[in-house]
């Protein structure tokens, strides 16, 4: 009852983070698009910055720009500061209900790190804490906004970093969720801890009669900016579990930073669209990088055994076996594996039928990668993995 109670929570907090989460990076995307798009007034206003005009929905739209603050704030101020909020909400209490209180099988890889589920725990929220303060306080250290340039390299390098450590300790799957959770956690605090104080405090000192600091909307804007090219790595890592071929791989870590940078690429592209620049190059480099990236990740693993020294045949009741004592703890019409209920995305391996069904399931998670079991919660050895793969690449032979 507590799993199937966790199960319907995960859906719930899945869904609504999904779709907050579209609130906010779609709004996102409008404000710098339309931050990028505006053109010099149709009537001088020395308070107005730039000027756009829009039609949408059978009605025409004119957005200006205040410079700093406006001199007389107007009685309703809409804000773009919830949508930020519920996203990241939504997403610790999943990130707690699905690997947190959920099976240790989805945070603890035994062949990663012998360590227990209360340690991964500890690593994972002190990840989230620590690499915020970090952040943050380079960048609200004088020589982290006079060096951007220095600042951002360290910031990649602290994420490869991260990327890298989390992978040595956590299952490949946690390690790319708690990468993403980050990511995440300092898009939230940048909106909430800098973004809007900062323009909270340009609001209050019009409205007091002072002039207001135009470095708190420097620093807004700064913050608004990382967030947009940290949105689409982070996307990526929301879809990542359907994908053991990037989490479950040998260099997890590294095909993470990669599609981090393609991903950051792509946005960079659509940025300098907006901005009215016809540069192209970084759609060219993304594409030859995400090719280049999928034909090593696809490059064939232990899959016929032979590289390894597996020359002899594989039986069918072998295989079966070893399914059955690897694999059909959870993958069963009634589970034995704790916190596991029901099979898996309902995958059965109880007859040899259901072994010869699923056998490209099988090749992708079991043997070219070691996603499967979960955590390999139930000691697989490579020598099974081989027996397996080699069974699949000889045609699956009855005898």
């Amino acid at each position: 009852m507590e799993t199937i109670f966790l199960d319907w929570l995960a859906l719930i907090l899945r869904w609504t983070h999904i779709i907050v989460g579209i609130a906010w990076i779609g709004s996102s995307f409008y404000f710098m698009w339309m931050d990028s798009h505006l053109e010099e007034p149709t009537e001088p206003d020395e308070e107005v910055e730039g000027q756009l005009w829009m039609v949408h929905s059978g009605g025409f739209y004119r957005v200006d720009k205040i410079m700093v603050a406006p001199k007389i704030m107007p009685n309703n101020l809409h804000w773009f500061k919830w949508e930020a909020w519920w996203t990241g909400v939504t997403g610790v209490l999943l990130l707690a209900v699905v690997y947190y209180l959920g099976s240790a099988a989805f945070l603890i890889d035994s062949d990663v790190a012998d360590i227990t589920k209360l340690e991964a725990v500890g690593i994972g929220v002190a990840t989230l804490v620590v690499g915020w303060f970090l952040y943050d306080g380079m960048y609200m250290s004088e020589w982290g906004n006079k060096y951007t340039k220095v600042s951002g390299a360290i910031g990649f390098l602290g994420l490869c970093v991260v990327a890298f450590g989390l992978s040595q300790v956590l299952s490949g799957r946690a390690a790319y969720v708690h990468v993403g959770a980050l990511i995440g956690i300092i898009m939230v605090l940048n909106v909430w801890v800098r973004i809007i104080p900062g323009q909270n405090n340009l609001v209050n000192a019009r409205k007091n009669g002072e002039e207001p600091d135009p470095s708190y909307g420097v620093r807004a804007k700064q913050r608004s900016v990382h967030n947009n090219y940290l949105t689409l790595p982070v996307v990526f890592v929301m879809i990542s579990s359907h994908y053991p071929m990037t989490f479950g791989h040998e260099h997890s870590w590294a095909i993470l930073i990669a599609l981090f940078v393609i991903g950051a690429l792509v946005r960079h592209w659509f940025n300098l669209r907006n901005s009215g620049s016809d540069a192209i190059w970084p759609v060219p480099v993304a594409i030859v990088a995400i090719i280049m990236l999928a034909g090593y990740v696809s490059v064939p693993g232990f899959t016929s055994g032979e590289e390894e020294g597996l020359k002899r045949k594989v039986a069918v009741a072998e295989v079966q076996a070893i399914v059955k004592t690897r694999c059909t703890s959870c993958h069963s019409a009634k589970p034995t594996y704790p916190g596991i209920e029901k099979p898996p995305k309902n995958i059965k391996f109880e007859t040899e039928a259901d072994i010869r069904k699923h056998a490209a399931q099988i090749q992708k998670t079991t043997v070219t990668t070691n996603t499967m079991p979960l955590g390999n919660a139930t000691k697989m050895t490579k020598e099974e993995r081989l027996a397996i793969g080699h069974w699949i690449a000889s045609g699956m032979p009855a005898k």
